[in-house]
């Protein structure tokens, strides 16, 4: 799995001009699944974004958690994480997981996510044409890859 996390004072996602998904601040995560992640993936991840300290305490330090500081998270399936530009300049998709994969997993993360946030999180739609809005905090932004584990 590939997750670019992006700190957000605001984040939206719209499907059709009908907003699915807000939250006022807190972490914009792009979920990319390739057909080689397990449920070892999600919990590693999960368990990642929610501690990762990317907000700032009293004194200006980045110190705190999305857990910790209270924020929101709205979680957007994106398989374009695993293109592939090794030849010519037409992506490919080879990497990324076939729906019949992907939306299992996808489902899972959101639920892991629910439960170590302790409260809902926003997503979009699995396979659907969004358009995602935010606000980038900072910027704050990072790349996980749960085959890369830094």
């Amino acid at each position: 799995m590939r997750a670019v996390i992006q700190r957000v004072s605001s984040a939206s996602v719209s499907i059709e001009n009908e907003t699915v998904g807000a939250i006022d601040g807190g972490l914009l995560v792009l979920l990319g699944i390739e057909e080689a992640d397990t449920a070892d993936d999600i919990e590693w991840l999960a368990a990642k974004i929610v501690n990762l300290r990317l907000f700032v305490d009293e004194e200006g330090a980045m110190s705190r958690s999305v857990l910790e500081s209270g924020g929101g998270l709205l979680l957007i399936s994106q398989f374009t994480l695993f293109a592939s530009t090794k030849k010519g300049t037409k992506p490919s998709w080879h990497r990324a997981a076939k729906p019949a994969v992907a939306i299992p997993l996808y489902e899972a993360m959101t639920t892991s996510l629910t439960a170590a946030l302790g409260c809902p999180i926003a997503t979009g739609r699995f396979g659907a044409m969004m358009q995602v809005s935010l606000v980038n905090d900072g910027p704050v932004t990072l790349l996980l890859d749960t085959k890369a584990r830094e």
